[in-house]
């Protein structure tokens, strides 16, 4: 069965995010394990920890996802954004580790300078470990990004490979991580027209010729508010976007994602948004 999830808040409690996710008939979730726009944390105590880890086998929610702070940046200019970065990425799979969530996502550098993707491999290995002697049990999965793809022959920008699957995917090898999230607005943003039939077997493709099958991990399921290869990051609404319902149920009726787990990320500006959204996304993911 195809597992559906919402990002759910953590106010409250850890194990509250589970509560809330079984609430709206989530098979899955994901959360921020603190402040997300913060360097701030305080440590996860072990009976928070069991509690999420009891409620979590209590409600049957698998995988459980964590996406990571948004002040990562590891291509940072400044030494002490790159430090704090690399001590805030162990710091989520720590974590990540202590409640017993299976992935945490990390959203690659915009820009890294010629030598970008050398370094971001290395600095994420430092952190990790290599092949064979990982730090963490918890999965690294790396998300695309809405940037557009570099131009042959271009700087080597770790945003710019970031939005090309295969490039993508050629980090993900070198830094021996788990896989990838693939973020449908960024997709369409980039360039990816989901819409058509093909694209997304196409895509599957340019993933597994270099990983091999089931690399792609999570689908961040979500309509786009920007054209096809605007290069805007603006998430809408599943139906109410420039992807339509139409390309995003052929683009989840594909084979090359037709198992993957969803999670949406739609706007919430109200507590009926969610629910509105996972009903819609029922539906495209409902077999005809």
């Amino acid at each position: 069965m195809r597992r559906l999830g919402v990002h759910t808040s953590i106010a409250g409690g850890l194990d509250k995010s589970l509560i809330r996710a079984k609430e709206l008939g989530c098979d899955t979730l994901q959360i921020f394990s603190h402040n997300p726009r913060g360097w701030a944390l305080s440590d996860i105590a072990p009976d928070e920890a069991a509690a999420f880890r009891k409620t979590r086998e209590k409600l049957g929610l698998d995988p459980v996802f964590i996406h990571s702070c948004y002040l990562i940046n590891l291509a940072s200019q400044y030494l002490e954004i790159r430090e704090r970065s690399l001590w805030m990425l162990g710091q989520e799979l720590a974590r990540a580790d202590a409640i017993g969530a299976d992935y945490v996502i990390l959203h690659l550098a915009q820009a890294a300078g010629e030598d970008g993707i050398e370094s971001l491999i290395m600095q994420i290995r430092s952190v990790i470990g290599r092949k064979g002697k990982k730090r963490f049990r918890a999965g690294l999965l790396f998300e695309n990004t809405a940037g557009l793809p570099r131009k042959a022959g271009g700087p080597k920008d770790a945003g710019a490979a970031a939005s090309s699957l295969s490039a993508l995917a050629q980090i993900v090898e070198e830094c021996g991580v788990a896989g990838i999230c693939f973020d449908t607005c960024h997709g369409f943003a980039s360039g990816y027209d989901i819409r058509e039939p093909g694209q997304a077997d196409a895509m599957a493709e340019e993933v597994s010729s270099r990983l091999g099958q089931g690399k792609i991990k999570l689908i961040h399921l979500n309509d786009s508010k920007g054209a096809l290869g605007s290069g805007l990051d603006r998430h809408e609404h599943l139906g109410k976007g420039k992807i339509g319902l139409a390309g995003l149920r052929r683009f989840l009726a594909s084979a090359g994602f037709a198992e993957v787990p969803v999670v949406l990320e739609t706007p919430k500006e109200a507590e009926s948004d969610d629910v509105m959204n996972i009903k819609t996304a029922r539906s495209l993911i409902k077999p005809d």
